[in-house]
């Protein structure tokens, strides 16, 4: 069943669906990373694309929830980055394409907000 999105705010990035799939620069078309649909709750995501264009995409639901901060990290399985809890994808962001990045994306089955910096 597809989620209502609350709050989307996408600056030079696009998605390949609403709110999911693949992720690119509309600066100059290059995929940046997929977003998992199902298993994340929220998305922060700013970042600096190779090309030298600074976007963002900001994404929650109307079913969102708070989310509690962690120090855990998220793990890497098979170049997604996974909730260290169940090893579900959240997001894969492609570091060769991008010259940096700060994230924060909560994961819908444990509710934790994972931080990454590039």
């Amino acid at each position: 069943m597809a989620r209502a999105v609350k709050n989307k705010e996408l600056i030079h990035t696009r998605l390949a669906a609403n709110y999911g799939g693949w992720m690119y620069c509309t600066e100059c078309g290059e995929n940046i990373g997929y977003l998992c649909y199902q298993t994340y709750d929220s998305l922060e995501l700013k970042y600096k694309c190779n090309c030298g264009s600074e976007g963002s995409a900001v994404i929650d639901f109307d079913d969102s929830k708070k989310g509690t901060a962690c120090s855990d990290e998220l793990i890497v399985v098979k170049n997604r980055l996974c909730c260290p809890d169940d090893r579900e994808p959240l997001i894969t962001l492609l570091d060769k394409k991008l010259a940096g990045y700060d994230m924060r994306i909560t994961c819908k089955a444990c509710g934790n907000i994972y931080r990454k910096i590039k």
